[in-house]
Order: C-alpha cells, then structure tokens, then sequence
C-alpha cells in the first residue's frame, strides 16, 4: 500500500495562472502526495502557461479550456473530465476576478455590472463547479476548496467589491457543505494572508499590504506559497475528514489582531 496520502485520487484545478499562482502551490502539494490532476486554463492567453506547468506532471496530464463564467464551458471541461475518468476526489476553485476600476477608488461607486462580474466569477462558480463535479463525487465523497481573503470578513483598502465577493464565496461554502456533507463532500476555503500573485497585482497597494501584514501578524512574517500548497494537502486528506463549512486562516496570524 502506498504511503502517499493522496495516492488513487484525481484533483481537478481551476485557477492557474502561473507558477506564482496559489492553485500552482497547492497542485504541487497534491501531485507530490500522489494525486493525478486535472487543469483548467482560461483563455488562450493562458494556456500555453498551464501547459508548460502541467507537463512538468508527465506528459499526459490533461488540461481543457473552462471559462467559469459560462455554464456551456462548464460543461464540456467536466465531459472531457468523463472521456478519462468517472472519479474525481478533490477540487480546488482559485478563481477570482473584479473589473480593474471597482478595485480602487471608494466601494460606493461600485458599478452594476462590477458587481454581477465579480459575484458571478468569484462566487457562483463555486457552486456551478461544485455542481457539475457532484457525479463524479457521489460514490467516493470528496473535498472541495476554495481560495478566500481576509477581505471578506473586515474592510480591506481598494479591496471593495472583491471582498463583498468573498463573502458571498465563503457563504456559499458553508451552505455547500450542509448540503453535500450526507454524500461525504466536504467543502471548506483557506483565507491566506496577501500574496504577489498575478490576481493580487489588481488591487491597488498591494506592496504596502504586505509590508503591513509582516509588521503586524503576530508571527511577523507573511506566508509562503508552500505553506499554503500545505494547507490545501491536510483539506484534501483524511486527516480533514471531520472538517467542513469552515475558513481557515493561513496568515501569521494577522486575523486575530485588533490593532
């Protein structure tokens, strides 16, 4: 019996971008723990990126275009998903997007269709993916994960509507969670402290955000991509397996500081 605590299952990844991405971190920690995976890519601008990272799995890792914000896409990623497998055991959701111009500036003057945007990206996806992963998942169960932000609990500078957008995300984890943990899903997000990822670099004061985070969290540092691929292996593991509906913060601790 293999010792890797992922070995026999398939992930599928939604969210890189490159190598600095969070969902990169966390497809790292569950090949290494023995997992096949499965990537999305959005666009052609990025696929010859998740390609290039993909391949560094072996050579038949498959990735398939997904836009998330289109049912029909949805749709044919997971039937491409069947033409392999019927199983699918984890799913990481690290996607997010706001209009440039609603992540600066004052929360009041947030646009209509900003708003729908960055709901509809960063929030309903999860529960369409979820959805769509469900026939794969009713057999075997499985864990669900999703990348939120501090930002959707407390007002974060230029963050704006991105964090009314997360807590629209972390809202619907739990109700996915009461609704799937009868056929052993489990769904829960990581909260991680700030990161330079590309997704990052659209709000604004993101440098100032991170020297803040290291001189106030209570362990005075900011927190590592491989610390947060390690968090995303112990959600997908069985030492999890009593954990669902939650926000986990990953952030030195900056969450728990009132000042």
């Amino acid at each position: 019996m293999s010792h890797l605590p992922l070995a026999g299952k398939t992930g599928v990844i939604f969210g890189v971008a490159n190598k600095r991405s969070i969902a990169w971190a966390i497809a790292q920690a569950w090949h290494e723990a023995g997992a096949k995976l499965i990537f999305n890519y959005q666009g052609e601008r990025l696929k010859d990126n998740v390609e290039e990272l993909a391949a560094t799995f072996g050579a038949d890792t498959a990735i398939h275009p997904c836009d998330v914000s289109s049912d029909e896409q949805i749709d044919s990623f997971f039937g491409e998903v069947k033409k392999t497998t019927d199983r699918i055991d984890l799913l990481l959701h690290s996607v997010a997007f706001a209009p440039r111009e609603a992540l600066s500036g004052e929360f009041v003057q947030t646009t209509r269709q900003a708003f729908s945007i960055a709901h509809d990206i960063s929030a309903y996806s999860l529960v369409g993916l979820s959805r769509a992963a469900l026939p794969f998942m009713e057999k075997n169960g499985g864990s669900i994960i999703a990348m939120s932000y501090l930002g959707a609990a407390r007002v974060v500078p230029h963050y704006n509507v991105m964090g009314v957008a997360k807590a629209s995300l972390e809202a619907s984890v739990r109700y996915l969670a009461s609704d799937l943990g009868q056929r052993k899903i489990r769904v829960n997000a990581i909260s991680a402290g700030p990161m330079n990822t590309l997704a990052a670099r659209g709000v604004s004061g993101l440098g100032e955000m991170l020297k803040h985070y290291e001189a106030h969290a209570p362990l005075r540092r900011n927190v590592e991509l491989s610390e947060l691929g390690a968090t995303g292996l112990f959600l997908a593991s069985d030492g999890a397996a009593a954990i669902t509906g939650q926000t986990l913060y990953v952030d030195s601790g900056f969450s728990v500081m009132a000042m």
